[in-house]
This record gives C-alpha cells, sequence and structure tokens, in this order.
C-alpha cells in the first residue's frame, strides 16, 4: 500500500509534443530510471507525431488532438484542458510543442506550463534560435527552460545550458550540441521546480 501512496502522490506531467519527442523521452527515462519523482499522465499531440510511437510503446496514455478538428483555439484548448483535467495534470511539459497556449489555458496552469528554447534567452526568441545565433557571430548558444507566460519565450527562466560555437559550426551541428543539453536542462529543471533536487 506505501508504494502505491507514494506513485499516486507524485506530481503528474502532462506533456505536449508535435515532433519526435526527444526531450519527453529524455523526461520519461529520467523518471524510469529514478532520477526524477515524477509521473507521465498524458501525452498530447496537435499532430499525429512520431514521438507517439514512443509513448505507446511504453504504454503511456496519449491523444492527439488535430488543431484542424476545431473552429477555434480556444476550442482547441478547451479540448486539450479537458484531457489534462481527466488525467489529473498538474504540471503541463512542453516538449517541442510548436503551438502557442493561450492565454485563457496558461490561467488553468498558472505557474505551472514550462518550455524549454535553444538559446540562451532573452536572446534569440522565436523561430530558428540556432541560425540566429550563427548569424549573429556568437561564440556560445545553449537552452534554456523557463515558465510560460503569453509573451513567447519570456517567462522567467529555470535554468541555463550553455554550449561553446565552433569556427564552422553548421545550423545542424549546433543544433545537435544543443539538444544533447536539453536533455539534461530539461530534467534538471524539473527536480527543482517539482522540489527533487536535493
Amino acid at each position: 500500500m506505501g508504494a502505491l501512496s507514494d506513485t499516486l502522490s507524485v506530481p503528474v506531467l502532462g506533456v505536449f509534443i508535435s515532433g519526435r519527442g526527444s526531450n519527453f523521452q529524455a523526461i520519461h527515462q529520467a523518471i524510469q530510471s529514478g532520477v526524477l519523482s515524477a509521473r507521465i499522465g498524458l501525452v498530447i499531440s496537435d499532430r499525429d507525431a512520431d514521438g507517439l510511437v514512443y509513448a505507446n510503446a511504453n504504454n503511456l496514455p496519449c491523444v492527439v488532438c488535430h488543431r484542424s478538428d476545431f473552429s477555434t483555439q480556444a476550442e482547441h484548448d478547451a479540448a486539450m484542458l479537458e484531457q489534462c483535467k481527466r488525467a489529473q495534470v498538474n504540471w503541463i511539459v512542453l516538449a517541442g510543442y510548436m503551438r502557442i497556449l493561450s492565454a485563457g489555458f496558461l490561467a488553468k496552469y498558472p505557474d505551472k506550463v514550462l518550455n524549454i528554447h535553444p538559446s540562451l534567452l532573452p536572446k534569440f526568441k522565436g523561430l530558428y534560435p540556432q541560425r540566429q545565433a550563427l548569424a549573429a557571430g556568437e561564440s556560445e548558444s545553449g537552452c534554456t527552460v523557463h515558465y510560460v507566460i503569453p509573451e513567447v519565450d519570456s517567462g522567467s527562466i529555470i535554468l541555463q545550458h550553455r554550449v561553446p560555437i565552433y569556427d564552422g559550426d553548421t545550423e545542424a551541428q549546433l543544433s545537435a550540441r544543443i539538444l544533447e543539453e536539453e536533455h539534461k536542462a530539461y530534467v534538471a529543471a524539473l527536480k527543482i521546480v517539482l522540489g527533487d533536487d536535493e
């Protein structure tokens, strides 16, 4: 009974993906190995994403909410919120989710929505931050885990991991090095916000 109650009391994550979900997989593997004390209650995607294959293979509850199935963003958000409520999700983790959540959605999870961005915010917000960093002649880049607010890539920073930029780096090379750090950074940030970093 003790083990069951411990499982039920851990934070329940709703992980939102739009692609392969490598950060989602890193988080799940950290949970499986005991590095992170949490449970993935639901995986949500806005499309038939590759990451759903991993979710299904690991018996994680998942749902696809195609944006095209809804007339408005408000209806789309309401459907996702209902799915999160059913799964008793209390933290939202954006892991390569490529849509902007509305202020109304975020109001339902105040200070409980996290995102990871592949730059050292506040530098290079928005799309193609690795390309922006290279074009600006930066000597380093990295990734930032932050709280999500209505203004894109502008929420309070939880932590950052730095990555050097080497002479001759391509966007793909820099992106790959940053992604390796993202997998570590997201788990570390979750441990902080969930009070699991002791």
